[in-house]
């Protein structure tokens, strides 16, 4: 059996009218210091939320959420944060904003493998409330 490690994950929220405070969860944040592990992973159901709100951009809402995930990985072309250490990333994708894409707060566990517990959480958490 290997060894499990600590990793801390947030939910990824979309929330299409701020002041109304309703959201739909659309992805998962997690992040494993011992592993050497950040990774995003997101689906936006374009039905479900076009059913709730026209007025969304839902392609100005995949563009920016794959900014996320290219952050996430160290990419050049994910800007300035990207060259962030790991986990200074993770801390600014998962910091508190105001904006239609917001996170949930943090939270912890154990896992032998960081990439199939984002799966999962994603499973749980995204998919299963679809």
């Amino acid at each position: 059996m290997q060894d499990r490690v600590t990793f801390e994950y947030a939910i990824i929220r979309l929330v299409p009218r701020v002041e109304r405070e309703e959201f739909f969860n659309i992805g998962v944040i997690l992040f494993s210091k011992r592993k050497k592990f950040l990774g995003v992973k997101f689906k936006v159901a374009d039905d479900k939320l076009n059913a709730f709100s026209c007025e969304l951009d839902l392609d100005a809402i995949n563009c920016y959420l794959k900014s996320w995930e290219l952050i996430s990985k160290g990419e050049v072309s994910g800007g300035a944060i990207a060259k962030f250490e790991l986990s200074d990333r993770f801390r600014w994708l998962a910091a508190s904003r105001s904006t239609i894409i917001q996170s949930s707060k943090t939270h912890s566990g154990l896992t032998e493998n960081p990439e199939l517990e984002l799966q999962s959480i994603f499973e749980k958490y995204v998919l299963d409330a679809d």
